[in-house]
């Protein structure tokens, strides 16, 4: 059960990294012919804004998928050191810190979003973007990797409660960093 649900959110998680690389590729593409149009003597303008936007989503979006593929950076001195379970009960106790880390960002997040609404804030800039508009996919964001987290952790408890260690590593252990030592 565990892994068909892992996988299932692979797949959702899969299909938003290409949505969000679509989106950064759109504001390069921005960017460019911002470039080029100032060397013409026209610009745009807001392209710096515009790509600090960018990859505040891209950040709160992506961090799901690089949680479900194994892509967070680990420091595993200690765990390298143990066994099957001793590897396990390292793994699902980072996962239970990140998760109550990520869980607190979503939830402070969200009085921020919602001053923004409630005041109609808009950026200090030119464009004077109604700052709402980027802050809910961004907070999203941040609910999204809360929630892949969350769910996560207690696949990975449920394998450790069935005594299937050497599983746990499939869906939160650190074998990515060894594959590259090997």
């Amino acid at each position: 059960m565990e892994f068909k649900l892992i996988h299932r959110l692979r797949v959702i998680n899969k299909g938003v990294a290409l949505v969000v690389g679509f989106g950064l590729l759109l504001c390069a593409a921005f960017v460019l012919v911002d470039i080029i149009m100032r060397q013409i003597g026209s610009s745009l303008g807001g392209t710096e804004e515009i790509a600090g936007y960018a990859m505040a989503l891209a950040t709160s979006w992506g961090m799901s998928y690089t949680l479900l593929e194994l892509g967070h950076v680990r420091i595993d001195l200690l765990r390298t050191k143990f066994q099957s379970f001793g590897k396990a009960l390292f793994d699902v106790f980072s996962m239970i810190i990140m998760s109550g880390v990520i869980i607190t960002i979503a939830i402070k997040a969200w009085p921020v979003v919602e001053r923004s609404i409630t005041n109609g804030s808009r950026a200090n800039t030119p464009l004077e973007t109604p700052l709402a508009w980027v802050q809910l996919p961004w907070f999203a964001g941040w609910v999204w990797f809360a929630a892949m987290s969350t769910i996560t952790t207690l696949c990975a408890l449920s394998l450790l409660a069935k005594r299937r260690h050497a599983e746990t590593e499939s869906i939160i252990g650190a074998f990515a960093e060894q594959e590259t030592l090997q």
